[in-house]
């Protein structure tokens, strides 16, 4: 298995490992039932900010873009599941997510900060995760479907990152990314036992 690329996302203070992505390619059904949640949960992600911030017309107009993207990638990913006879079915969550939001602080205007730059950070895990998939699936059509949504993931953790800065100043958005990125490179020292897309 080649190692993972040494290339690296901006915002992310650590490359995935080399044994995530033999662990991922050793389990394609599963990374792909756990792609589904994904993709569910980051319209979610997208529709609970835009309800819980109708003000912000920006983050409005933008989110609601994601969140049709999201679900378009979801029933995308599920037509996957259907062809390689792989029933959805629930899965155990890693504790990527749940980590990460316990990050997110309570009181506004600093929980709305958090919660941008949270979804920037797992859009971004996302993309280079999926680019490694795009990169090294021994499946050719899945290995195309993976690179094809890179640029989607790509411009979604640019708009997290960009609603941001646009909300706040430059120089709280930067240091607070910096120290959520650091613990989200911490929670994925580790790997997970269970395959995921963020184990």
């Amino acid at each position: 298995m080649p190692v993972a690329p040494r290339t690296q996302i901006n915002i992310l203070q650590q490359p995935t490992s080399a044994a995530w992505l033999s662990q991922a390619i050793a389990n394609l059904d599963i990374i792909l039932l756990d792609h589904s949640h994904c993709e569910r949960k980051a319209a979610a992600c997208a529709l609970n900010l835009m309800f819980r911030y109708p003000a912000h017309q920006d983050l409005v107009t933008k989110l609601t873009a994601i969140a049709i993207e999201e679900l378009e990638h979801f029933e995308q990913v599920n037509r996957w599941l259907a062809r390689r006879g792989v029933p959805l079915a629930p899965l155990n969550a890693p504790p990527y997510g749940s980590s990460l939001k316990q990050l997110v602080r309570r009181q506004e205007p600093e929980r709305l900060l958090d919660s941008l730059l949270m979804a920037a950070l797992i859009e971004a895990r996302s993309h280079e995760r999926l680019g490694l998939l795009g990169e090294h699936c021994p499946d050719p059509e899945l290995a195309a479907f993976y690179r094809g949504l890179m640029a989607s993931e790509a411009r979604h953790y640019g708009v997290y990152w960009v609603l941001a800065d646009q909300y706040f100043e430059r120089s709280v958005v930067q240091e607070r990314l910096e120290e959520m990125a650091t613990v989200e490179s911490e929670i994925l020292a580790t790997l997970h036992p269970e395959p995921r897309i963020h184990s």
